[in-house]
Order: C-alpha cells, then sequence, then structure tokens
C-alpha cells in the first residue's frame, strides 16, 4: 500500500542523485580546475537554481502550512524554512564562486570555498530530506485525508511552476 505522501517521496528520489551530485562535484573540484570538474560545478548550480530552489519554495508556501496546521503549532516548521534559506544563501554564493572562476588554475582559497559550499549543500540538502521523510511525510499519512493530501500536491506544484 502506498502511502498519501508518495507523491513527495518519489520527487526526493528523483533528486537524489543531483543531491549526490554536490558532492562530487567538491570531489573534483582541486587547483586544476578541469572543464569536467568546471562543468560539475557548473551543473550543481543549475540544479540548485532550476530544481531544488522551487522545490523548497513549494514546500513553504504548501507543505509546511499543512503540517503546521496537523501540528497545531504555527512555527513547527521554521527550522525547515530555516534550511530553505541557507540552501539559497549558500546557492547564491556558489553562483558568484561560480563566475569568478573559469576553466584553469585556481587559488586554494577558491578552491576551499568551492568545496566548502559544495560539501555544506550537499550535507543541508541531505539531512533536510531526511527530517521530511522520517518526521513530516508519517505525520501527514496518519493526519491527512486523501483529498487534503490532493490539494497539497497541487498546491505545491502550483507553487513549483511559480517559482
Amino acid at each position: 500500500m502506498t502511502s498519501i505522501t508518495q507523491p513527495l517521496r518519489d520527487e526526493h528520489k528523483e533528486l537524489y542523485p543531483h543531491i549526490e551530485s554536490l558532492r562530487t562535484a567538491g570531489d573534483v573540484v582541486s587547483e586544476e580546475l578541469t572543464p569536467t570538474a568546471y562543468a560539475s560545478v557548473d551543473e550543481a548550480y543549475n540544479f540548485l537554481t532550476h530544481h531544488l530552489i522551487p522545490h523548497a519554495l513549494a514546500e513553504d508556501k504548501a507543505l509546511y502550512p499543512v503540517v503546521q496546521k496537523v501540528m497545531g503549532a504555527v512555527k513547527a516548521t521554521a527550522t525547515m524554512s530555516r534550511d530553505h534559506v541557507e540552501v539559497g544563501r549558500l546557492t547564491e554564493e556558489l553562483g558568484s564562486l561560480r563566475i569568478q572562476t573559469a576553466p584553469g588554475t585556481i587559488n586554494p582559497d577558491q578552491v576551499r570555498s568551492l568545496r566548502r559550499v559544495l560539501y555544506g549543500l550537499f550535507t543541508l540538502v541531505k539531512v533536510h530530506f531526511a527530517k521530511e521523510e522520517e518526521i513530516y511525510l508519517p505525520l501527514l499519512d496518519a493526519n491527512l485525508s486523501v483529498d487534503e493530501a490532493k490539494a497539497m500536491f497541487e498546491a505545491m506544484e502550483a507553487a513549483a511552476h511559480e517559482a
């Protein structure tokens, strides 16, 4: 039997390989920034800006209000929304670092900064998804009707397209 939150679990499954690519992009960054390594950084940035951040905005707008209602606490998801803010900040930082670097030789400070941001994003997003799947989704499975879940997912889809 599938849970009513299965669509979000499935979306997370689709995003996991891209989340893993944040770590692997950090692994390939070195003082000799090869075109392949630069492409990995570029791919990570594009994933964040075009997929993950719209996903996060949809959660803030449509998923978290439902979780707050089910939990009976307006601030129940505040820490999760703060994770989204930090993902946005780190993505902006990655975008700036990306502009400052190009394939070829980069200085040690740039190497450290790129790795710090990529590894930070990887860890933050991985833990964030785990918290949602282990805490929020079972709570929603136990407390939402099929119609309420359907309305929530439709609202998330609309919010993601808006973003």
